[in-house]
């Protein structure tokens, strides 16, 4: 006898939209499931066999995150099957960062209220983002919350386990004067400022729906592409050269993110003209006003991630990136500075 209580649903929650919610998702989810998957969804907990092959000191690298405000890009387009995906990237991306493959992952849906095809519509989008960075999708958690939030809107976040052998964890204290930074293009604005996006342009239907001949689409098509995945591509990359460190470029941008790899005494020294910005950043700058430092301060401005190699293994990691399917260009090198970033003229 499946659960049900009219009082709780007469209070907001109907446990059985829940039910159907994840019959619906079953699909979407067996779209993810790997060798080391030992259950299915709907039990208390994701079990995962690691595969241990090849690996003598096993270490589990986690990370947790969300979508953040791009998600009222999606409630203003109502278009959900986009989001999950940089849910999945914006942890996976993160992860790679120390030279963990990605295992699986886990999402967590709130919202006002459980509507079972669009909460299957948005693990769509999580299933997609695990299908790209070749992990499982092995559990989450929907929860409606009545009176927290609108019954039309919901938060989304999730986390990701990967594993890495301790000898191959990526050691940024190797890096030395001259060493090169590689960009590896972003799709966009990927996950993050948004806050200042949507002050920036004041969303709504009708801005959004607005086709810009810069970008070669709508302002809504171009904010709501999703984040890049970049699992295949580093791993490729790890196999292919020595890579010193990896730093992927989210919230704070350049400044923040690019020291986060570096050891104290070194800098990336990046050449403004060298910097492939794409046009959704040219627009984001000029119809705000934002200065430069700002811009960078806070977007991506076409960089997704950064990867530190010897200059020697330069021309090869870059073959390594283009043959897995992403973009990647000399970004500046590395100098005797305390700076973090070096932005010249």
């Amino acid at each position: 006898m499946k659960s049900f209580s009219e009082s709780y649903k007469e209070a907001g929650v109907d446990v059985t939209a829940g039910y159907k919610a994840v019959e619906l998702m079953k699909a979407h989810v067996a779209r993810t499931m790997t060798s080391g998957v030992i259950s299915g969804i709907g039990g208390f907990g994701g079990l995962f066999e690691l595969d241990m092959t090849g690996i003598k000191k096993p270490v589990l690298v986690s990370g947790t995150d969300g979508v953040g405000t791009k998600i009222k890009i999606a409630f203003t387009m109502d278009r959900h099957n986009t989001v999950g995906i940089d849910c999945v990237a914006m942890c996976v991306n993160d992860i790679i960062c120390s030279g963990a493959k990605p295992q699986f992952f886990l999402d967590y849906i709130a919202c006002g209220k459980n509507i079972p095809e669009k909460i299957a519509n948005i693990v769509s989008g999580v299933a997609e983002g695990c299908v790209q960075a070749g992990c499982a999708l092995v559990g989450g958690e929907t929860a409606e919350h009545p009176g927290l939030m609108p019954d039309e809107e919901y938060d989304l976040a999730g986390f990701a386990v990967g594993i890495v052998d301790k000898d191959k964890i990526l050691d940024p204290s190797c890096q030395k004067v001259g060493d090169v930074m590689i960009a590896i293009k972003s799709s966009g604005v990927h996950s993050n400022g948004f806050s200042l996006v949507r002050k920036v342009f004041t969303v709504n239907e009708q801005n959004l729906a607005r086709h810009q001949s810069d970008l070669g689409t709508t302002l809504g098509e171009c904010l709501l592409t999703p984040t890049k995945i970049y699992v295949k591509a580093v791993m490729s990359l790890l196999d292919a050269v020595k890579v010193k460190s990896l730093s992927h470029i989210t919230g704070g941008g350049f400044y923040e993110n690019i020291p986060r790899s570096l050891p104290n005494g070194l800098s990336a020294k990046i050449a403004r003209s060298d910097v492939q910005t794409l046009p959704i950043f040219d627009l984001i700058a000029k119809t705000g006003n934002i200065p430069e430092r700002d811009m960078f301060n806070t977007f991506n401005m076409g960089v997704g991630m950064c990867v530190v190699v010897d200059k020697n293994d330069a021309d090869k990691a870059i073959a390594a990136i283009k043959a897995a399917g992403e973009d990647a260009y000399v970004l500046g090198e590395l100098v005797e500075s305390d700076e973090g970033v070096i932005i010249a003229d």
